[in-house]
């Protein structure tokens, strides 16, 4: 599902799966379309857009979520405008301490919340008949706190209802576990999430146990100075027979709210300038590159309820 409608997934072609186009890191309570001239945002990223598709890009997910930025107006005119298929999301942010979570999200219930979530799905996010195509939410370290493990108890539920893929920002391996754990609780099968920063753990050998168990592994942060650790884990992960659950990205871009001219603005360019290249050198064929940027980003984002079997 993008800000443009359905796609087959055979369609979206070569994808980078972890992109922003804005973030407002001010806070839940404060976060606002307001805060920005939507012009000024068109004006900065738009070229920016157009060099990743020159590059090769079709398709982009855009992982900022409600209350940190989300603007699916935006969206969808910078996609028309790019010629790029955008995909946003529903879901709530819990990482940095919870300062992007709403208010009610302490009060209400998991289910409550897939109850929102799934509205999105359903009616459009906004007032508009723009839908997320994916569920990103976010949670710190481990042990979760409770309203982290609430947030990913939330996503699996409106799985379970949606079968919106859950892209779930990670902090670290344990907290990977743990959020595994709570998904197979409620009945969602490993494959229907996807663990948002990955590299971020150095210990291989949870990048197997996590993927082993169904999940998808997203390399991303990919910059001129992480290539060589990427590429070292993905050839890790081909060694281990475990490419197929590989994606990866930038987590580039972010227009940050607040700055002068939205700050300084990351490109979508080091997967194709250097990561790509690297990858060939190191030994990698193109089928198998064609996995990592187009075959198992289409399958990990595909719709469709992935559940436990009983």
């Amino acid at each position: 599902m993008t800000v443009r409608g359905p796609v087959p997934p055979a369609d979206l072609g070569f994808t980078l799966p972890h992109e922003h186009i804005l973030v407002d890191f001010i806070g839940a309570d404060k976060a606002s379309p307001d805060r920005y001239e939507a012009e000024d945002v068109v004006r900065v990223v738009l070229p920016y857009l157009k060099q990743a598709r020159e590059l090769g890009c079709r398709t982009l997910f855009e992982c900022t979520p409600a209350y940190l930025g989300r603007d699916v107006r935006l969206l969808e005119r910078l996609s028309s405008l790019s010629g790029l298929t955008l995909v946003t999301n529903t879901g709530y942010y819990g990482a940095a301490k919870d300062k992007s979570v709403p208010r009610h999200a302490f009060e209400e219930s998991a289910g409550q919340l897939a109850d929102r979530w799934t509205r999105e799905w359903e009616n459009g996010i906004d007032g508009t008949m723009i839908r997320p195509g994916f569920i990103k939410t976010g949670v710190d370290g481990a042990p979760l706190s409770a309203i982290d493990a609430k947030l990913v108890r939330a996503a699996a539920l409106t799985h379970l209802r949606t079968g919106l893929t859950i892209a779930s920002h990670t902090g670290g391996g344990k907290a990977a576990l743990e959020q595994s754990e709570i998904l197979k609780e409620e009945g969602v099968a490993g494959r229907a999430w996807i663990w948002v920063h990955a590299q971020t753990e150095k210990d291989t050998e949870i990048h197997a146990q996590a993927a082993a168990q169904g999940a998808w592994l997203e390399f991303d942060g990919i910059g001129p100075a992480s290539v060589e650790q990427h590429v070292d884990f993905v050839l890790d992960m081909k060694r281990r027979k475990l490419l197929g659950r590989v994606m990866a990205s930038h987590d580039a871009g972010w227009y940050r709210v607040g700055e002068p001219g939205g700050g300084a603005f990351r490109a979508y360019d080091t997967l194709f300038t250097d990561f790509l290249p690297a990858l060939k050198k190191a030994g990698l064929a193109d089928a198998e590159i064609r996995q990592l940027t187009v075959t198992n980003p289409a399958a990990a984002f595909a719709i469709g309820v992935k559940a436990v079997s009983r």
